[in-house]
């Protein structure tokens, strides 16, 4: 269980700071809320404390993960053997997921995909949110400097 306090990286809207842990009722049923701040768009989300795992909500990542996050980012291999179409539908999944290194191997493989040939609009944006989930992850883990932030931006 999460605690008032803690970062946590919610899949579909990225890093955030849980501010409260709230009961509520909603639709006569009451239950026990996270009541977190997202870093991007500051908007407030509330998850059902007990549906954690069911909204891959988990703990930000440490500066130890930091390494081998800009390898994937700067050195991995990309999967060629797939189209355009198939690349964009496995990263969909990978999104989904809302694993920091997944996120990172998408955007890799997206900058790579551009130097061919211009990212199309669906694209642009998944890499614009690759992005801005990893920044908003990143820059809530502790010793992480804005030299290291740079290499994602």
């Amino acid at each position: 269980m999460f605690q008032i306090g803690d970062n946590i990286f919610y899949p579909l809207h990225g890093a955030g700071c849980i501010q409260a842990i709230e009961e509520k009722e909603i639709l006569g049923k009451k239950q026990q809320y996270y009541i977190i701040r997202m870093s991007i768009n500051n908007m407030q989300v509330m998850i059902p404390t007990n549906n954690v795992d069911k909204f891959g909500i988990r703990p930000i990542t440490n500066i130890n993960t930091l390494p081998d996050i800009m390898h994937i980012y700067q050195h991995g291999a990309s999967d060629e053997s797939l189209s355009r179409d198939q690349s964009y539908k496995a990263n969909l999944e990978k999104m989904k997921t809302g694993d920091i290194q997944e996120t990172a191997a998408i955007m890799r493989d997206l900058l790579r995909m551009n130097e061919e040939k211009a990212l199309n609009v669906n694209e642009k944006k998944m890499f614009d949110n690759a992005q801005k989930f990893l920044i908003s992850e990143l820059d809530l883990v502790d010793g992480i400097t804005e030299t290291q932030l740079k290499v994602f931006q």
